[in-house]
């Protein structure tokens, strides 16, 4: 089952053209298709040192370059803030052909075990790596950029809730949840911008026994609500790491409950869309929201 109703087919014959034609200088390299709990793109390793992620919805060819040049330039900038944990770096850009009507991108390849396939949740020395990275990326300089879209201002998010929350009946409990989301959506924003990852869950981070390895999808890096990051808390840890997590960061009550807020507004859209398409993706969003709704009790 596809997850997305514009879903593009993307498979090793056609990426394996794609790179004879436009990267003979990879031509020698195999090509495999990853297993993988994302839903923007379908990602290929390219021999042993390359990845190569196609997007997998439908768009205009132009509006997908400049997305991808815009991912680029964000991934190539987060590398160099964090250098002391791996993240991906560009390296080129391919174009459609092969049946692939879009752009597509290349990066390094990093090794390592995703923290949904490795849970790192009870780990005290993840929440501590994993507060450093927050921390490093909030020293990055916004440049004057302003974020948009989550991590902005929680009531534009309303009408999406509306809809969560008509999705979500028979798959959760509604009604507590509105009550949940009335008090979370209200929560004033008093800090600036600071830089961000943006989208801090399992299948984005490594892990390297019970240390943080590394960081992946790395091009929604840029500005918003400090307390987006904090989604992490809840999509990657248990009560006491999460703890370490606050006080290394120094949250105050404010900001912690505003990052509450985003990871309840994220998980709340994976639980009903993912349902059938990517079953994992939608456990995520449940378990996640077991989280806060046992803080709040």
């Amino acid at each position: 089952m596809t997850m997305h109703v514009d879903q593009v087919d993307v498979t090793v014959d056609i990426v394996a053209t794609l790179v004879q034609e436009q990267f003979p200088e990879w031509s020698g390299k195999p090509v495999r298709r990853l297993s993988s709990t994302g839903t923007v793109n379908a990602i290929f390793r390219i021999g042993d040192d390359l990845s190569a992620r196609f997007p997998l919805r439908l768009a205009d060819a132009d509006d997908t370059l400049a997305v991808l040049e815009r991912e680029a330039r964000a991934s190539a900038e987060l590398a160099r803030v964090v250098s002391r944990f791996p993240a991906p770096e560009p390296v080129a850009l391919g174009g459609p052909g092969a049946g692939y009507p879009m752009p597509w991108s290349v990066q390094t390849w990093l090794p390592g075990t995703v923290a949904s396939d490795a849970d790192p949740s009870g780990s005290h020395a993840f929440a501590e790596d994993l507060a450093a990275l927050v921390a490093g990326l909030r020293e990055a300089e916004t440049l004057g950029r302003l974020g948009e879209g989550r991590g902005g201002v929680l009531t534009h998010h309303d009408d999406w809730m509306a809809q969560c929350f008509e999705e979500s009946e028979g798959l959760l409990d509604v009604p507590r949840l509105r009550k949940v989301w009335s008090r979370l959506r209200e929560l004033p924003r008093t800090d600036a911008d600071v830089m961000s990852h943006r989208d801090l869950i399992p299948g984005n981070v490594l892990v390297a026994g019970d240390r943080l390895g590394g960081v992946l999808d790395t091009g929604g890096f840029g500005p918003a609500d400090p307390a987006l990051d904090l989604v992490s808390a809840w999509h990657l840890l248990q009560p006491g790491p999460r703890d370490v997590l606050r006080r290394a960061l120094g949250c105050d009550d404010l900001e912690w409950e505003r990052g509450k807020a985003w990871a309840f507004e994220q998980a709340m859209g994976l639980v009903w869309y993912y349902v059938e398409s990517n079953p994992a993706m939608s456990q995520m969003g449940r378990r996640t929201l077991d989280r806060i709704l046992e803080s709040t009790e």
